[in-house]
């Protein structure tokens, strides 16, 4: 169980908890997808379907990659899937064996290195810090306060190459690629998603490419590795849970190279079956159907973002202004004494606030919190007002 689900399973366990450790949306799924999944049931299409998924909503996935994310996908390499988390698992049971290394971002979400180790693979992190310089090397303080560092800097957490040059090992087979982050919200400009696949073709690298927060993105342009990919390498991990708000839908899908699709429906059948029908239609409408929605919900989580950055601007408190997903990283270093997780227990149960430990993503983590701004904006200020002052 990671970090997050320790503290939340807790969470769960207490009273009038204001829960802000979990990337769950507060905003209710749209109408016509909700109709959509009704209707299939109504109607009974309750049946097995293809490994891959519903023939019209790979088709309608195949449309949105060449308008979105602007590369082209046959049908056959795109498989509909019980949420990202399957997609990412499914990717590197495909791509790694026991023993062989994937370069993982640290901080990361923590199912990357949770699915390596559970098939046997190493995760390899990769730091991703405040102070790295386009892969020069430090440049300042581990605090990104207001003052000290510009918290709209494009060069905070990005991969230092240089350190991703010295990680490489022969056993070494992938590097997953997060933009934008989660924790982090980074978004990486294109010039570092081209060096990225640069140096993914330069070690002969597959990519696990995870843009599951690819529609929240506050001025800047989300960049699909596939989309600058000429050698075929990058498996492209999406998902509609967080975009639509149905988490507990699950449904996502996995975009692989061309020539995978009879080994893709091997593993397909033999993981899932299928992803229940009533899901995959409500899939349909979400893709093809109105985006209103979506762009309410990203000015509203843009709306929250910028209240919460402002208040602790106003308390003095470091944090990494986020350029995408709907996360806010602190830098509550002053207080959590080198133990973050048992702080953020503590501050739980004293305070009856959920925020999720920055060392569940990894070692570079130490001393930050995730917090959620994806939640009632009264329930975010108050959480963010409870954090003790520098």
């Amino acid at each position: 169980m990671s970090g997050i689900r320790r503290l939340f399973e807790v969470a769960l366990r207490m009273d009038d908890v204001t829960v802000l450790a979990v990337g769950e949306p507060d905003v209710a799924v749209a109408p016509h997808i909700a109709a959509a999944a009704c209707a299939a049931w109504e109607r009974d299409d309750t049946d097995y379907a293809p490994n891959g998924g519903i023939a019209k909503l790979r088709s309608a996935i195949t449309e949105k990659l060449q308008r979105d994310n602007h590369f082209h996908a046959d049908v056959e390499q795109v498989w509909v899937t019980v949420g990202a988390t399957q997609a990412l698992y499914q990717a590197m049971t495909l791509l790694l064996g026991v023993g062989e290394e994937i370069l993982v971002p640290d901080p990361g979400y923590t199912t990357f290195t949770m699915n390596a180790r559970m098939i046997g693979a190493i995760p390899v992190p990769y730091p991703l810090r405040p102070e790295t310089h386009h892969g020069t090397g430090p440049r300042g303080a581990h605090n990104l306060s207001h003052a000290d560092h510009p918290n709209d800097s494009p060069q905070s957490f990005l991969p230092d190459l240089t350190q991703l040059e010295r990680l490489v090992t022969e056993r070494t087979r992938a590097i997953i690629l997060n933009s934008p982050s989660n924790p982090l919200g980074v978004v990486y400009p294109r010039a570092m998603i081209e060096r990225l696949v640069d140096f993914a073709a330069r070690h002969d690298l597959w990519i696990i490419s995870d843009e599951v927060y690819e529609y929240f993105t506050y001025g800047r342009d989300h960049v699909s590795p596939a989309s600058i990919d000429t050698d075929d390498r990058v498996f492209s991990v999406y998902s509609l849970s967080k975009t639509y708000a149905m988490t507990g839908v699950r449904v996502g899908y996995l975009v692989t190279p061309k020539g995978l699709g009879a080994t893709m429906s091997t593993v397909q059948e033999a993981a899932i079956s299928c992803v229940a029908v009533p899901d995959q239609y409500a899939g349909l409408a979400a893709i093809t159907g109105p985006q209103d929605a979506v762009t309410s919900a990203s000015d509203k989580y843009r709306a929250n973002l910028n209240a919460a950055t402002a208040l602790l601007d106003s308390r003095g408190i470091g944090y990494a202004r986020p350029q995408g997903a709907f996360y806010l990283w602190v830098d509550i270093s002053y207080a959590s004494e080198g133990d973050v997780a048992g702080w953020a227990e503590k501050f739980l149960l004293d305070t009856r606030i959920a925020v999720a430990p920055g060392s569940a993503f990894g070692r570079s983590g130490e001393g930050w919190i995730r917090v959620c701004v994806a939640v009632d904006r009264d329930d975010l200020m108050r959480g963010l007002a409870a954090l003790p002052a520098p």
